[in-house]
């Protein structure tokens, strides 16, 4: 599973950016075709975007392209600047469908095939902007194996539904948790929207730490500055890696006695509470491994 605490947009067009993005500490970044990028300068970001995605990957972040969305009647071409051997993948803005996320793999996978590049090595995180993209989210998590994350989009889905996003977000609570409970139930990531307040880093961190109750691994990020707030809100604290060790042990050693729940501070721990101290286990050892590169 790739670590995805941090997504960090950076605008494809604006080379200045592009340079510094690779040493921001983010765990991905998102080169931005999209809605970064004015109409007049789709050409120069995509030349950027195909020039820049070495450089940055050999800096340690994950390469992510955001394309245009499949309406626009750019994707293809995007993607044919985009797609080489270290991206890691592609954002497919205001997906709708499973036939949206086939499109795009087919087109990627022709890409691939003409590069000589590792047939599925490519990945999708569909963005998931609208009503219908996050009513059908179940359908998009599990239309393709490229797709490895699935990320909410706030900003546009309220517009869709004809509200504003406020502070306390009650409008968009069903959706984030639709869109968390799919991409668990296909084996996903969910990752979250943005935080659109540059300077408030409490109200980063505070909605932060609600997306993480919610399910989610991780958040899109606007700005530097909203990297290590993330990676702390995203991270398994100390005491939480601790606690999982201690279950992991105890519960071994109750399963060689024949047990199936034990007592361990005071809470019952079985064999669900397990599998769950295990995956924090691992995250924290994905976290470490990503802090020794």
């Amino acid at each position: 599973m790739e670590l995805l605490r941090s997504m960090l947009f950076t605008p494809g067009n604006n080379l200045r950016m592009i340079q510094k993005a690779g040493g921001l500490g983010s765990d991905a970044v998102i080169l931005d075709l999209e809605d970064a990028v004015p109409i007049g300068e789709k050409e120069t970001g995509r030349l950027f975007v195909r020039d820049s995605v070495e450089q940055i990957a050999a800096r340690g972040p994950a390469v992510f392209v955001r394309v245009n969305a499949l309406p626009t009647g750019l994707t293809e071409e995007d993607l044919r600047w985009a797609v080489q051997p270290k991206l890691k993948g592609i954002v497919l803005p205001k997906t709708e469908s499973k036939e949206d996320v086939l499109t795009c793999a087919g087109w990627i996978a022709e890409l691939e095939k003409e590069q000589g590049n590792e047939p599925g090595s490519t990945v999708l995180v569909p963005l998931l902007e609208t009503a219908k993209g996050v009513l059908l989210a179940w359908e998009i998590a599990t239309a393709s194996p490229r797709v490895i994350a699935l990320a909410f989009g706030a900003i546009d889905f309220t517009r869709d539904m004809g509200t504003n996003l406020s502070a306390e977000g009650a409008e968009i609570f069903y959706a984030r948790s639709h869109v968390a409970v799919a991409s668990r139930a296909a084996g996903l990531q969910a990752i979250d929207t943005p935080w659109t307040d540059i300077t408030d880093i409490e109200g980063l961190i505070r909605e932060a730490g609600v997306a993480r109750q919610l399910g989610f691994r991780g958040k899109l990020a606007i700005h530097p500055n909203h990297v290590e707030p993330l990676h702390r809100v995203f991270s398994p604290s100390e005491e939480e890696i601790a606690f999982a060790r201690r279950v992991v042990i105890a519960f071994r050693e109750a399963e060689a006695r024949g047990l199936g729940a034990i007592s361990l501070d005071g809470r019952m721990i079985d064999v669900a509470n397990a599998r769950q101290a295990e995956q924090v286990m691992a995250w924290a050892e994905m976290i470490d491994s990503r802090r020794k590169e």
